[in-house]
């Protein structure tokens, strides 16, 4: 199924924390290691609480605290994320961990970023700075927030290869996947290993297909 058909069939089964958003023609989602590169903060924390006024969803607040930086500096104390709320039962649960491809379920019901998270949960956090505020990174249907349940979580292990192939020349970047993913191809025997490999090799796939092709413009404009 499409992905936009989806998300408006999942709509109605979801509250939303804003009007849904409609990606334009031509718009596609940023690859894992695009979302690196687009993020100032790669933070993993811990879900603490959150807080909103009914009726006003667009004042919702997570506060997180922090346990970890892959990439950027590593915040002193507490960070609020805006837009985002601590999960109810009825919402979409935890990332499946074993998924690299795909952003969690919450990202295709309507608001094409996921916005709330179990309470205690420990999530890797995509983020850019903008207004004095940790925004996510990447735009709609990015892994912006995945949560990571182990200390070899393959997202995890996949974020720190990505920060350190972003942090390279534009050059130097496809040979550093390769190494990487040969390296975890390599341990046969593990299985979270070659999780991130696959997840690897999408990268050295390149850029993803739009997720609706542009239209094209009438002949003779």
């Amino acid at each position: 199924m499409p992905i936009l058909r989806f998300a408006a069939l999942a709509l109605a089964a979801a509250p939303l924390p804003a009007a849904a958003c409609s990606p334009v023609a031509g718009y596609r989602p940023p690859t894992n290691l695009e979302l690196t590169a687009a993020a100032d903060l790669i933070l993993l924390a811990a879900v603490e609480d959150g807080a909103t006024q009914p009726g006003n969803e667009d004042r919702m607040t997570l506060r997180v605290r922090p346990l970890a930086a892959i990439k950027g500096t590593m915040p002193t104390g507490p960070v609020a994320l805006p837009q985002a709320m601590i999960a109810t039962r009825a919402m979409p649960g935890l990332s499946n961990p074993y998924e690299l491809a795909e952003p969690h379920p919450q990202s295709l019901a309507g608001a094409c970023n996921r916005y709330a998270f179990p309470r205690g949960s420990h999530v890797l956090f995509f983020l850019k700075q903008r207004d004095g505020q940790w925004v996510p990174a990447g735009g709609p249907f990015s892994r912006w927030a995945e949560d990571v349940l182990t200390d070899d979580a393959p997202w995890l292990q996949a974020a720190r290869v990505y920060a350190e192939v972003a942090a390279l020349p534009a050059a130097e970047q496809a040979p550093a996947l390769t190494r990487f993913r040969d390296a975890y191809r390599a341990r046969a025997a593990d299985p979270l290993a070659q999780i991130v490999a696959d997840d690897v090799d999408r990268q050295i796939a390149g850029p993803k297909k739009p997720l609706r092709e542009a239209v094209p413009a009438p002949e003779g404009d």
